[in-house]
């Protein structure tokens, strides 16, 4: 294997995961320029915490469909599982968002500033869909990249961009509506028309490899308690990522300038996207391309490759005046804010690289099937995590820079575990990647 095949196989889904990330600036933007804006920016950051971790347990359908959808049987499997996270899923969010459980959550778990929380409710109740149509599109995406069509998973991206961006602009500039109902409103719309397309883009296949008369994939045919417990890990993985979130935004409320570091972190952490969303692409890639002994070495020497350009294009994004442009013109952030995300940058130059070590690993692990070490991986992750934001509670730390050292040692020993853990299933040292375990049948 080439590098230049894995690079053009990796490039569409890495296309797709940096203009996903690219649809949180746009809705910022748009909210930094109305009315109220700290206050707003601040309630849409938990809101989009919140939404994102409870749909945890289905993003990782995404390398589940990559992996195990084969066939036909396999497909309409995988599509019930599907269905029956999305119903669990909206119900979830139905609860929190429109019962008393609100207050639960929001204003005592979290510790929200009441003139924040106000907002939070009506940002949920927009988003009652949301994990239902992330769900959809995830399954569908993950048929579409085992298939060798990565390119459609792109296209399906740039539909939802221009669906959410287009949708804050014109709400933006006409509707009159307070910031957080016009980012809700703007990302709904945007998930909605991605899952639409996905599922127009598979058509295709369900006519030829998915069809009725397609033949059924070697060995034996996929259970859906052998899918169950595929995923059950993957699914905990997704919920402890995800629940870093909500965890970092308490506490910041809980740290030195609370209204002011919560305004920031959403910006910082959309830059944050940004950067790793080359890494976000690896895990998928790995799984895929991996077909026999001789896969791993091109495909690691891709994912170092990979860690040191994206340090190298952080670093000149930190200290040249791209970031200046970035956070004063593009978000338009006020100088105190603004001033709080610049500073906090210099904390972050090495979390995308280290980020991209993670997702190779991880790609590895969930490709030779031993999805239950990367779910406790990410468990040792939040306890860190957990850990060195009670130590900065404690001492009162500055809150930006607070959380980076939280999330920096967590992702070090996340790896550090994946690492040693990796190495167990192959006989050879790391610079000359070997065998992995062989696969047990599901």
């Amino acid at each position: 294997m080439r590098q230049k095949d894995v690079f053009w196989f990796w490039l569409p889904l890495f296309a797709s995961w940096l203009l996903m990330t690219m649809e949180g600036p746009f809705v910022t933007a748009t909210i930094n320029r109305l009315p109220n804006e700290v206050i707003m920016l601040a309630a849409m950051g938990i809101v989009v915490s919140l939404s994102v971790t409870i749909e945890s347990p289905i993003i990782n359908l995404l390398a589940t469909s990559t992996a195990l959808v084969r066939d036909r049987a396999s497909f309409l499997l995988v599509r019930r599982f599907t269905v029956h996270w999305m119903i669990c899923l909206t119900a979830v969010t139905f609860l929190i968002a429109y019962t008393p459980l609100f207050d639960v959550v929001v204003r005592q778990l979290l510790g929200t500033p009441e003139e924040i929380a106000v907002w939070v409710r009506p940002g949920l109740k927009i988003l009652l869909f949301w994990s239902a149509a992330i769900a959809w599109r995830r399954f569908l995406q993950g048929v579409l990249i085992h298939f060798n069509q990565p390119k459609k998973v792109a296209w399906g991206t740039v539909v939802r961009l221009v669906s959410s961006a287009g949708t804050a602009f014109v709400l933006g500039m006409w509707s009159g509506w307070p910031g957080v109902i016009i980012g809700a409103t703007a990302l709904m719309l945007g998930v909605l028309a991605e899952a639409a397309y996905a599922t127009w883009a598979v058509r295709p296949l369900l006519k030829t490899k998915l069809g009725p008369a397609a033949p059924a994939a070697e060995g034996e045919p996929l259970t859906y308690s052998a899918l169950f417990w595929f995923h059950l890990p993957l699914a905990g993985t997704s919920l402890l990522i995800l629940l870093t979130q909500p965890l970092v935004t308490s506490s910041l409320a809980r740290l030195q300038n609370p209204a002011e570091s919560l305004a920031a972190w959403p910006v910082l952490f959309q830059i944050m996207l940004m950067a790793r969303a080359a890494a976000f692409a690896l895990p998928e890639v790995v799984i895929a391309l991996t077909k026999d002994e001789g896969s791993h070495r091109p495909l690691r020497r891709f994912s170092f490759n990979l860690a040191f350009l994206i340090t190298g294009v952080m670093l000149l994004f930190t200290v040249t005046p791209a970031s200046t442009f970035y956070i004063f013109v593009v978000q338009d952030m006020t100088a105190e804010v603004g001033g709080l995300v610049k500073m906090a940058l210099v904390f972050f130059l090495f979390f995308p690289a280290l980020t991209v070590i993670d997702m190779w690993l991880r790609g590895v692990l969930i490709h030779g099937r031993h999805t239950k070490d990367v779910n406790v991986a990410m468990g040792i992750n939040l306890a860190v995590t957990a850990v060195a934001l009670g130590i900065g509670m404690v001492w009162q730390t500055p809150g930006l820079p607070t959380a980076a050292v939280a999330l920096n040692a967590a992702i070090i020993c996340e790896i550090l575990y994946l690492l040693w853990r990796a190495r167990r299933f192959t006989p050879l040292s790391l610079p000359s990647w070997g065998r992995l375990s062989p696969r047990p049948t599901v």
